[in-house]
Order: C-alpha cells, then sequence, then structure tokens
C-alpha cells in the first residue's frame, strides 16, 4: 500500500496538463506491446518510466562511444534530456506519477540510439544511426523510428545521406517519424529527414490545455514545399502542454520535488517545511518566516513558471514531442494489426486526420491526428498498400494510372486540370483488392492539377502524392508534372 506522503508527492499539482491519452481519447486496449520503436536522439538517461517495474530498453547504441551502457550511477549530462523526453513522451509507464503521464505505447520495448559527440549532431552520424536501425531491425524485430531531430538544410533525397537512409529503412519495413521542426514562424521548411517523401511528417497544434476542441490552434512548426516539391508535414500532433520527465541527477529535478512537496503540504506545516527546503527550492531569503500566504504564493508562482507539472514531470513544447506522440499511435495500429506495412500506416493516419478549419491547410497537412480512428482502421486493413503512402501516379503502357484507396468510399472519381475539372469524366473503379483505380490519356508534357471526389461531394488531394499546391479556397490540389 502506498503512503499518503507517496500520493501527496507524487500527484500532479494544480498547474498539471490533460495527459496524451485523455487529450488525443486514445483507445486503452492497446499499449505498444509486443512492439519494438527504436529512438534516434543526442542521448538517453536510463529513466524509471522505462525500466520500472521491468527494464524494456533491449538494446543501446552509442554510435560515438561516448557512453557505451546506460548507467543510472552515472552522473547526468544535458545531451541525455532530449532523448529521454522523446521517449518518454511516447513509451514512458509514469512510473514517477502512478501512471497518470504515462505514454500511449507504454508497453512498447525500446532500442535507443544515441548520435550526438560531445552534444554535438552531424548529419554523417544521423544517418549512420538510421543504417544502424536498418541493420539490426530483424534483431530487436524493430517495426517503428522516431527522429526528433534534423540535418543542416532542406535539400534534394538524392543529394541528402539522411534521407536516403530514411527511404531505405521504409522501404525495410520500419516506419520512420519525423519532427517537422520549429522554425514556421522564420518561414523554414523541414529539414532532412523530415522532408524526405516516404516519411510521415509531424507538426504541431496545441489546445491551450483545455479539452473539447475550441480552442485549437497551430504551433510554429516548419511547413511547406521541400527541395524535392513535396508538401510538409502530413499531419499535426500536441507540440505544447506535453508532459515529460524532468532529468534525474539535476538541480533542476531536486527544486521540482521540493516545490512539488511544499505545494502538497497544509498550511500550518508550511513554514517549518519552508526552512527545512530552503536551499532545495530555492526560496528567497525574507520567506524563511514568512506566512503560508506568502511561501504558497512563491511556490506555486514557481511551479508554474518553470513548467512542473508534478514532482518528477514539467510540461514541455516542440514538435519534437509531437513526432514521439505520433510514434506511440502507430505502435498502437502496429499492435492491433501486425500485417501492416509503412504505406499503410502512413495512409491510414492521413485519411483518418481531422483538418483545423480555421487554418491554413498547408501548415497542417491532413490535418490533427485521430488516435482511436486511427487504430480502428488498422484493425480492419487488409492491404498491403506497399505503393500507396509515398508515390505519385504513374506512366504505365502510355497510360496514366491514379490509385487511390478507401474502403468505406461508395464513389470515387478524378477531377483535374487534364479533363476541365470534371470529375463525371474519370470515374474510379475499384478492383479486386479493393483499391480504386483510374486510368487516364498520358496528357502532354506540363504541370497539373487534380483531386479526388469521394461520394460526390468530399473534395481530397492524393494522399500518394507529396507534390501539392494551394488550391485558392484554402486548401492544396494534388500536383502532376509530366516530363
Amino acid at each position: 500500500m502506498k503512503s499518503a506522503n507517496h500520493n501527496h508527492q507524487h500527484s500532479p499539482n494544480r498547474f498539471a496538463v490533460i495527459p496524451t491519452s485523455v487529450r488525443l481519447n486514445a483507445d486503452p486496449q492497446y499499449s505498444g506491446k509486443g512492439v519494438t520503436i527504436a529512438f534516434l536522439d543526442s542521448g538517453f538517461y536510463p529513466h524509471p518510466d522505462l525500466l520500472e517495474p521491468t527494464n524494456r530498453i533491449i538494446a543501446y547504441k552509442d554510435l560515438t562511444g561516448e557512453r557505451n551502457s546506460l548507467d543510472q550511477d552515472d552522473k547526468s549530462e544535458s545531451w541525455q534530456w532530449h532523448g529521454t523526453q522523446t521517449s518518454i513522451a511516447a513509451a514512458g509507464n509514469g512510473h514517477l506519477c502512478d501512471g497518470v503521464y504515462r505514454g500511449l505505447a507504454h508497453e512498447s520495448q525500446l532500442v535507443l540510439v544515441k548520435v550526438s559527440e560531445n552534444g554535438r549532431i552531424t548529419e554523417e552520424n544521423i544517418a549512420r544511426g538510421v543504417k544502424w536501425v536498418i541493420k539490426n531491425r530483424d534483431r530487436y524485430a524493430i517495426r517503428v523510428l522516431n527522429i526528433s531531430l534534423g540535418g543542416d538544410e532542406d535539400v534534394p533525397c538524392s543529394k541528402s545521406i539522411i534521407d536516403q537512409a530514411a527511404e531505405e529503412a521504409i522501404r525495410n519495413g520500419i516506419v520512420v517519424v519525423a519532427a517537422a521542426g520549429n522554425s514556421g514562424a522564420d518561414g523554414s521548411h523541414s529539414i532532412p529527414p523530415a522532408n524526405s517523401p516516404s516519411v510521415i511528417t509531424v507538426g504541431g497544434y496545441h489546445d491551450n490545455n483545455q479539452l473539447g476542441g475550441n480552442s485549437l490552434d497551430l504551433y510554429h512548426s516548419n511547413f511547406g514545399e521541400t527541395a524535392d516539391g513535396s508538401i510538409k508535414p502530413e499531419i499535426v500532433a500536441p507540440a505544447m502542454w506535453v508532459a515529460a520527465p524532468i532529468l534525474p541527477g539535476t538541480s533542476f529535478y531536486d527544486r521540482a520535488e521540493a516545490l512539488s512537496h511544499l505545494a502538497a503540504a497544509p498550511d500550518y506545516q508550511l513554514q517549518s517545511l519552508a526552512r527545512e527546503f530552503e536551499e532545495k527550492a530555492e526560496l528567497p531569503e525574507n520567506l524563511r518566516f514568512a506566512d503560508p500566504a506568502g511561501i504558497r504564493g512563491f511556490v506555486e508562482g514557481s511551479l508554474n513558471q518553470q513548467k512542473i507539472v508534478a514532482s518528477h514531470y514539467q510540461h514541455v513544447d516542440g514538435t519534437s514531442f509531437a513526432a514521439p506522440i505520433v510514434t506511440s499511435i502507430v505502435t498502437q495500429m502496429i499492435e492491433a494489426n501486425p500485417k501492416l506495412t509503412p504505406g499503410a500506416v502512413k495512409n491510414i493516419l492521413i485519411s483518418t486526420a481531422d483538418r483545423i478549419s480555421n487554418a491554413p491547410a498547408i501548415r497542417q497537412g491532413y490535418g490533427l491526428v485521430n488516435a482511436r480512428r486511427a487504430v480502428d482502421l488498422a484493425k480492419k486493413e487488409h492491404h498491403a498498400l506497399n505503393t500507396v503512402g509515398c508515390s505519385p501516379p504513374r506512366v504505365q503502357n502510355g497510360r496514366l494510372v491514379f490509385v487511390y484507396h478507401d474502403d468505406e468510399a461508395r464513389s470515387v472519381s478524378l477531377a483535374g486540370d487534364f479533363n476541365g475539372w470534371k470529375g463525371a469524366a474519370n470515374p474510379l473503379i475499384r478492383d479486386s483488392s479493393g483499391l480504386w483505380l483510374a486510368e487516364v490519356k498520358t496528357p502532354a508534357v506540363g504541370r497539373y492539377q487534380y483531386k479526388f471526389i469521394v461520394d460526390g461531394k468530399r473534395w481530397t488531394e492524393d494522399p500518394s502524392n507529396g507534390m501539392k499546391v494551394l488550391d485558392g479556397y484554402g486548401g492544396l490540389n494534388s500536383l502532376l508534372v509530366i516530363e
């Protein structure tokens, strides 16, 4: 039985954030059990949320040789912070918060790959890390790779060693999820691997820590046309108010623990506790003999300012954390249907997303990730979809072949520049496998825009074609280039 003190000390404070599972209305039946996620990051700390009661870290690789093992007795380093938080945002079990802030994939297994050297991350090491994951895919049964970091600049896929490695990973059956980046306010596009055509690139949104969906806004994620012509991101996930662990062994960890203890204390204990925790809580001298109201005011102001939401947790922001949330949903999808290919996963995620109606489509891709709907559709999926999710229409025997996947559609037609935007001219036919297909005569050399019309009323871009342009009505058209 847990003591009352344990519950007070570990429970969230009044600045608590909404747990991810509640925020996304995720299906509690799925927890990533039996699925292995690889995380590529600057470094990792052996955190209790991954180690207790069972150690779920099945492999750790330091590509730079700086730290070849994870040992809780070792001094924690600043470069371990980022990877610890990204991995736990996806797969932590909330051991230090009584399970409140556990990730959606809290029973998954983890492979952790450190790519920083003296805190510095190079493109060569990121690419090496991806290739190490590919090489060890079968050994550890790796199905998903999360990359919440990136290269130096947006260059064509053919010129990026990171992009080439990411595409190779996807061809080898690994779903690759990457953070879009946080410089959209500066007009920046995503960088490798987030600019890679087949990668699931995740931008961010925030809900002001409110349930109900009435106060949604987009985060300042990188967005727009990449050097290859793809539009990124494909999807957005929570990028603010995300609970993540405070790095143990740091003064901030000690301060958060002390402040949380004070916040949970009754008024009659505050003065004596303030003297006891004065140093760790970094209380100013004039509070030593202050009244309870003065002490509590300082404590609560500090908790709010430092974003501390429980003794060992704070809330963080950035697409670095939106990506692992999507990674955890992907893990649930694969748990529900282990036969899913990377193409199927990507197609399901974007086809079940919800657009924010008052925000530009180019900044949010297909919209907000819908965890429950994605898992529900994953359970029903029976297509391999190896070609869907990463390739545009193809020319075959002089004809242009379009493929669309929607098992629930009753009719699909094709409208574009090449048929005067008349959907009735080119209906798609459902083939024996259940995919919708259409063939049109290959048009002359040039650039063409098109959309699919589903059930005669819903106009949508082609999920298998990353190249898009603004349609002039707040949405996007798919772009086809005939050379």
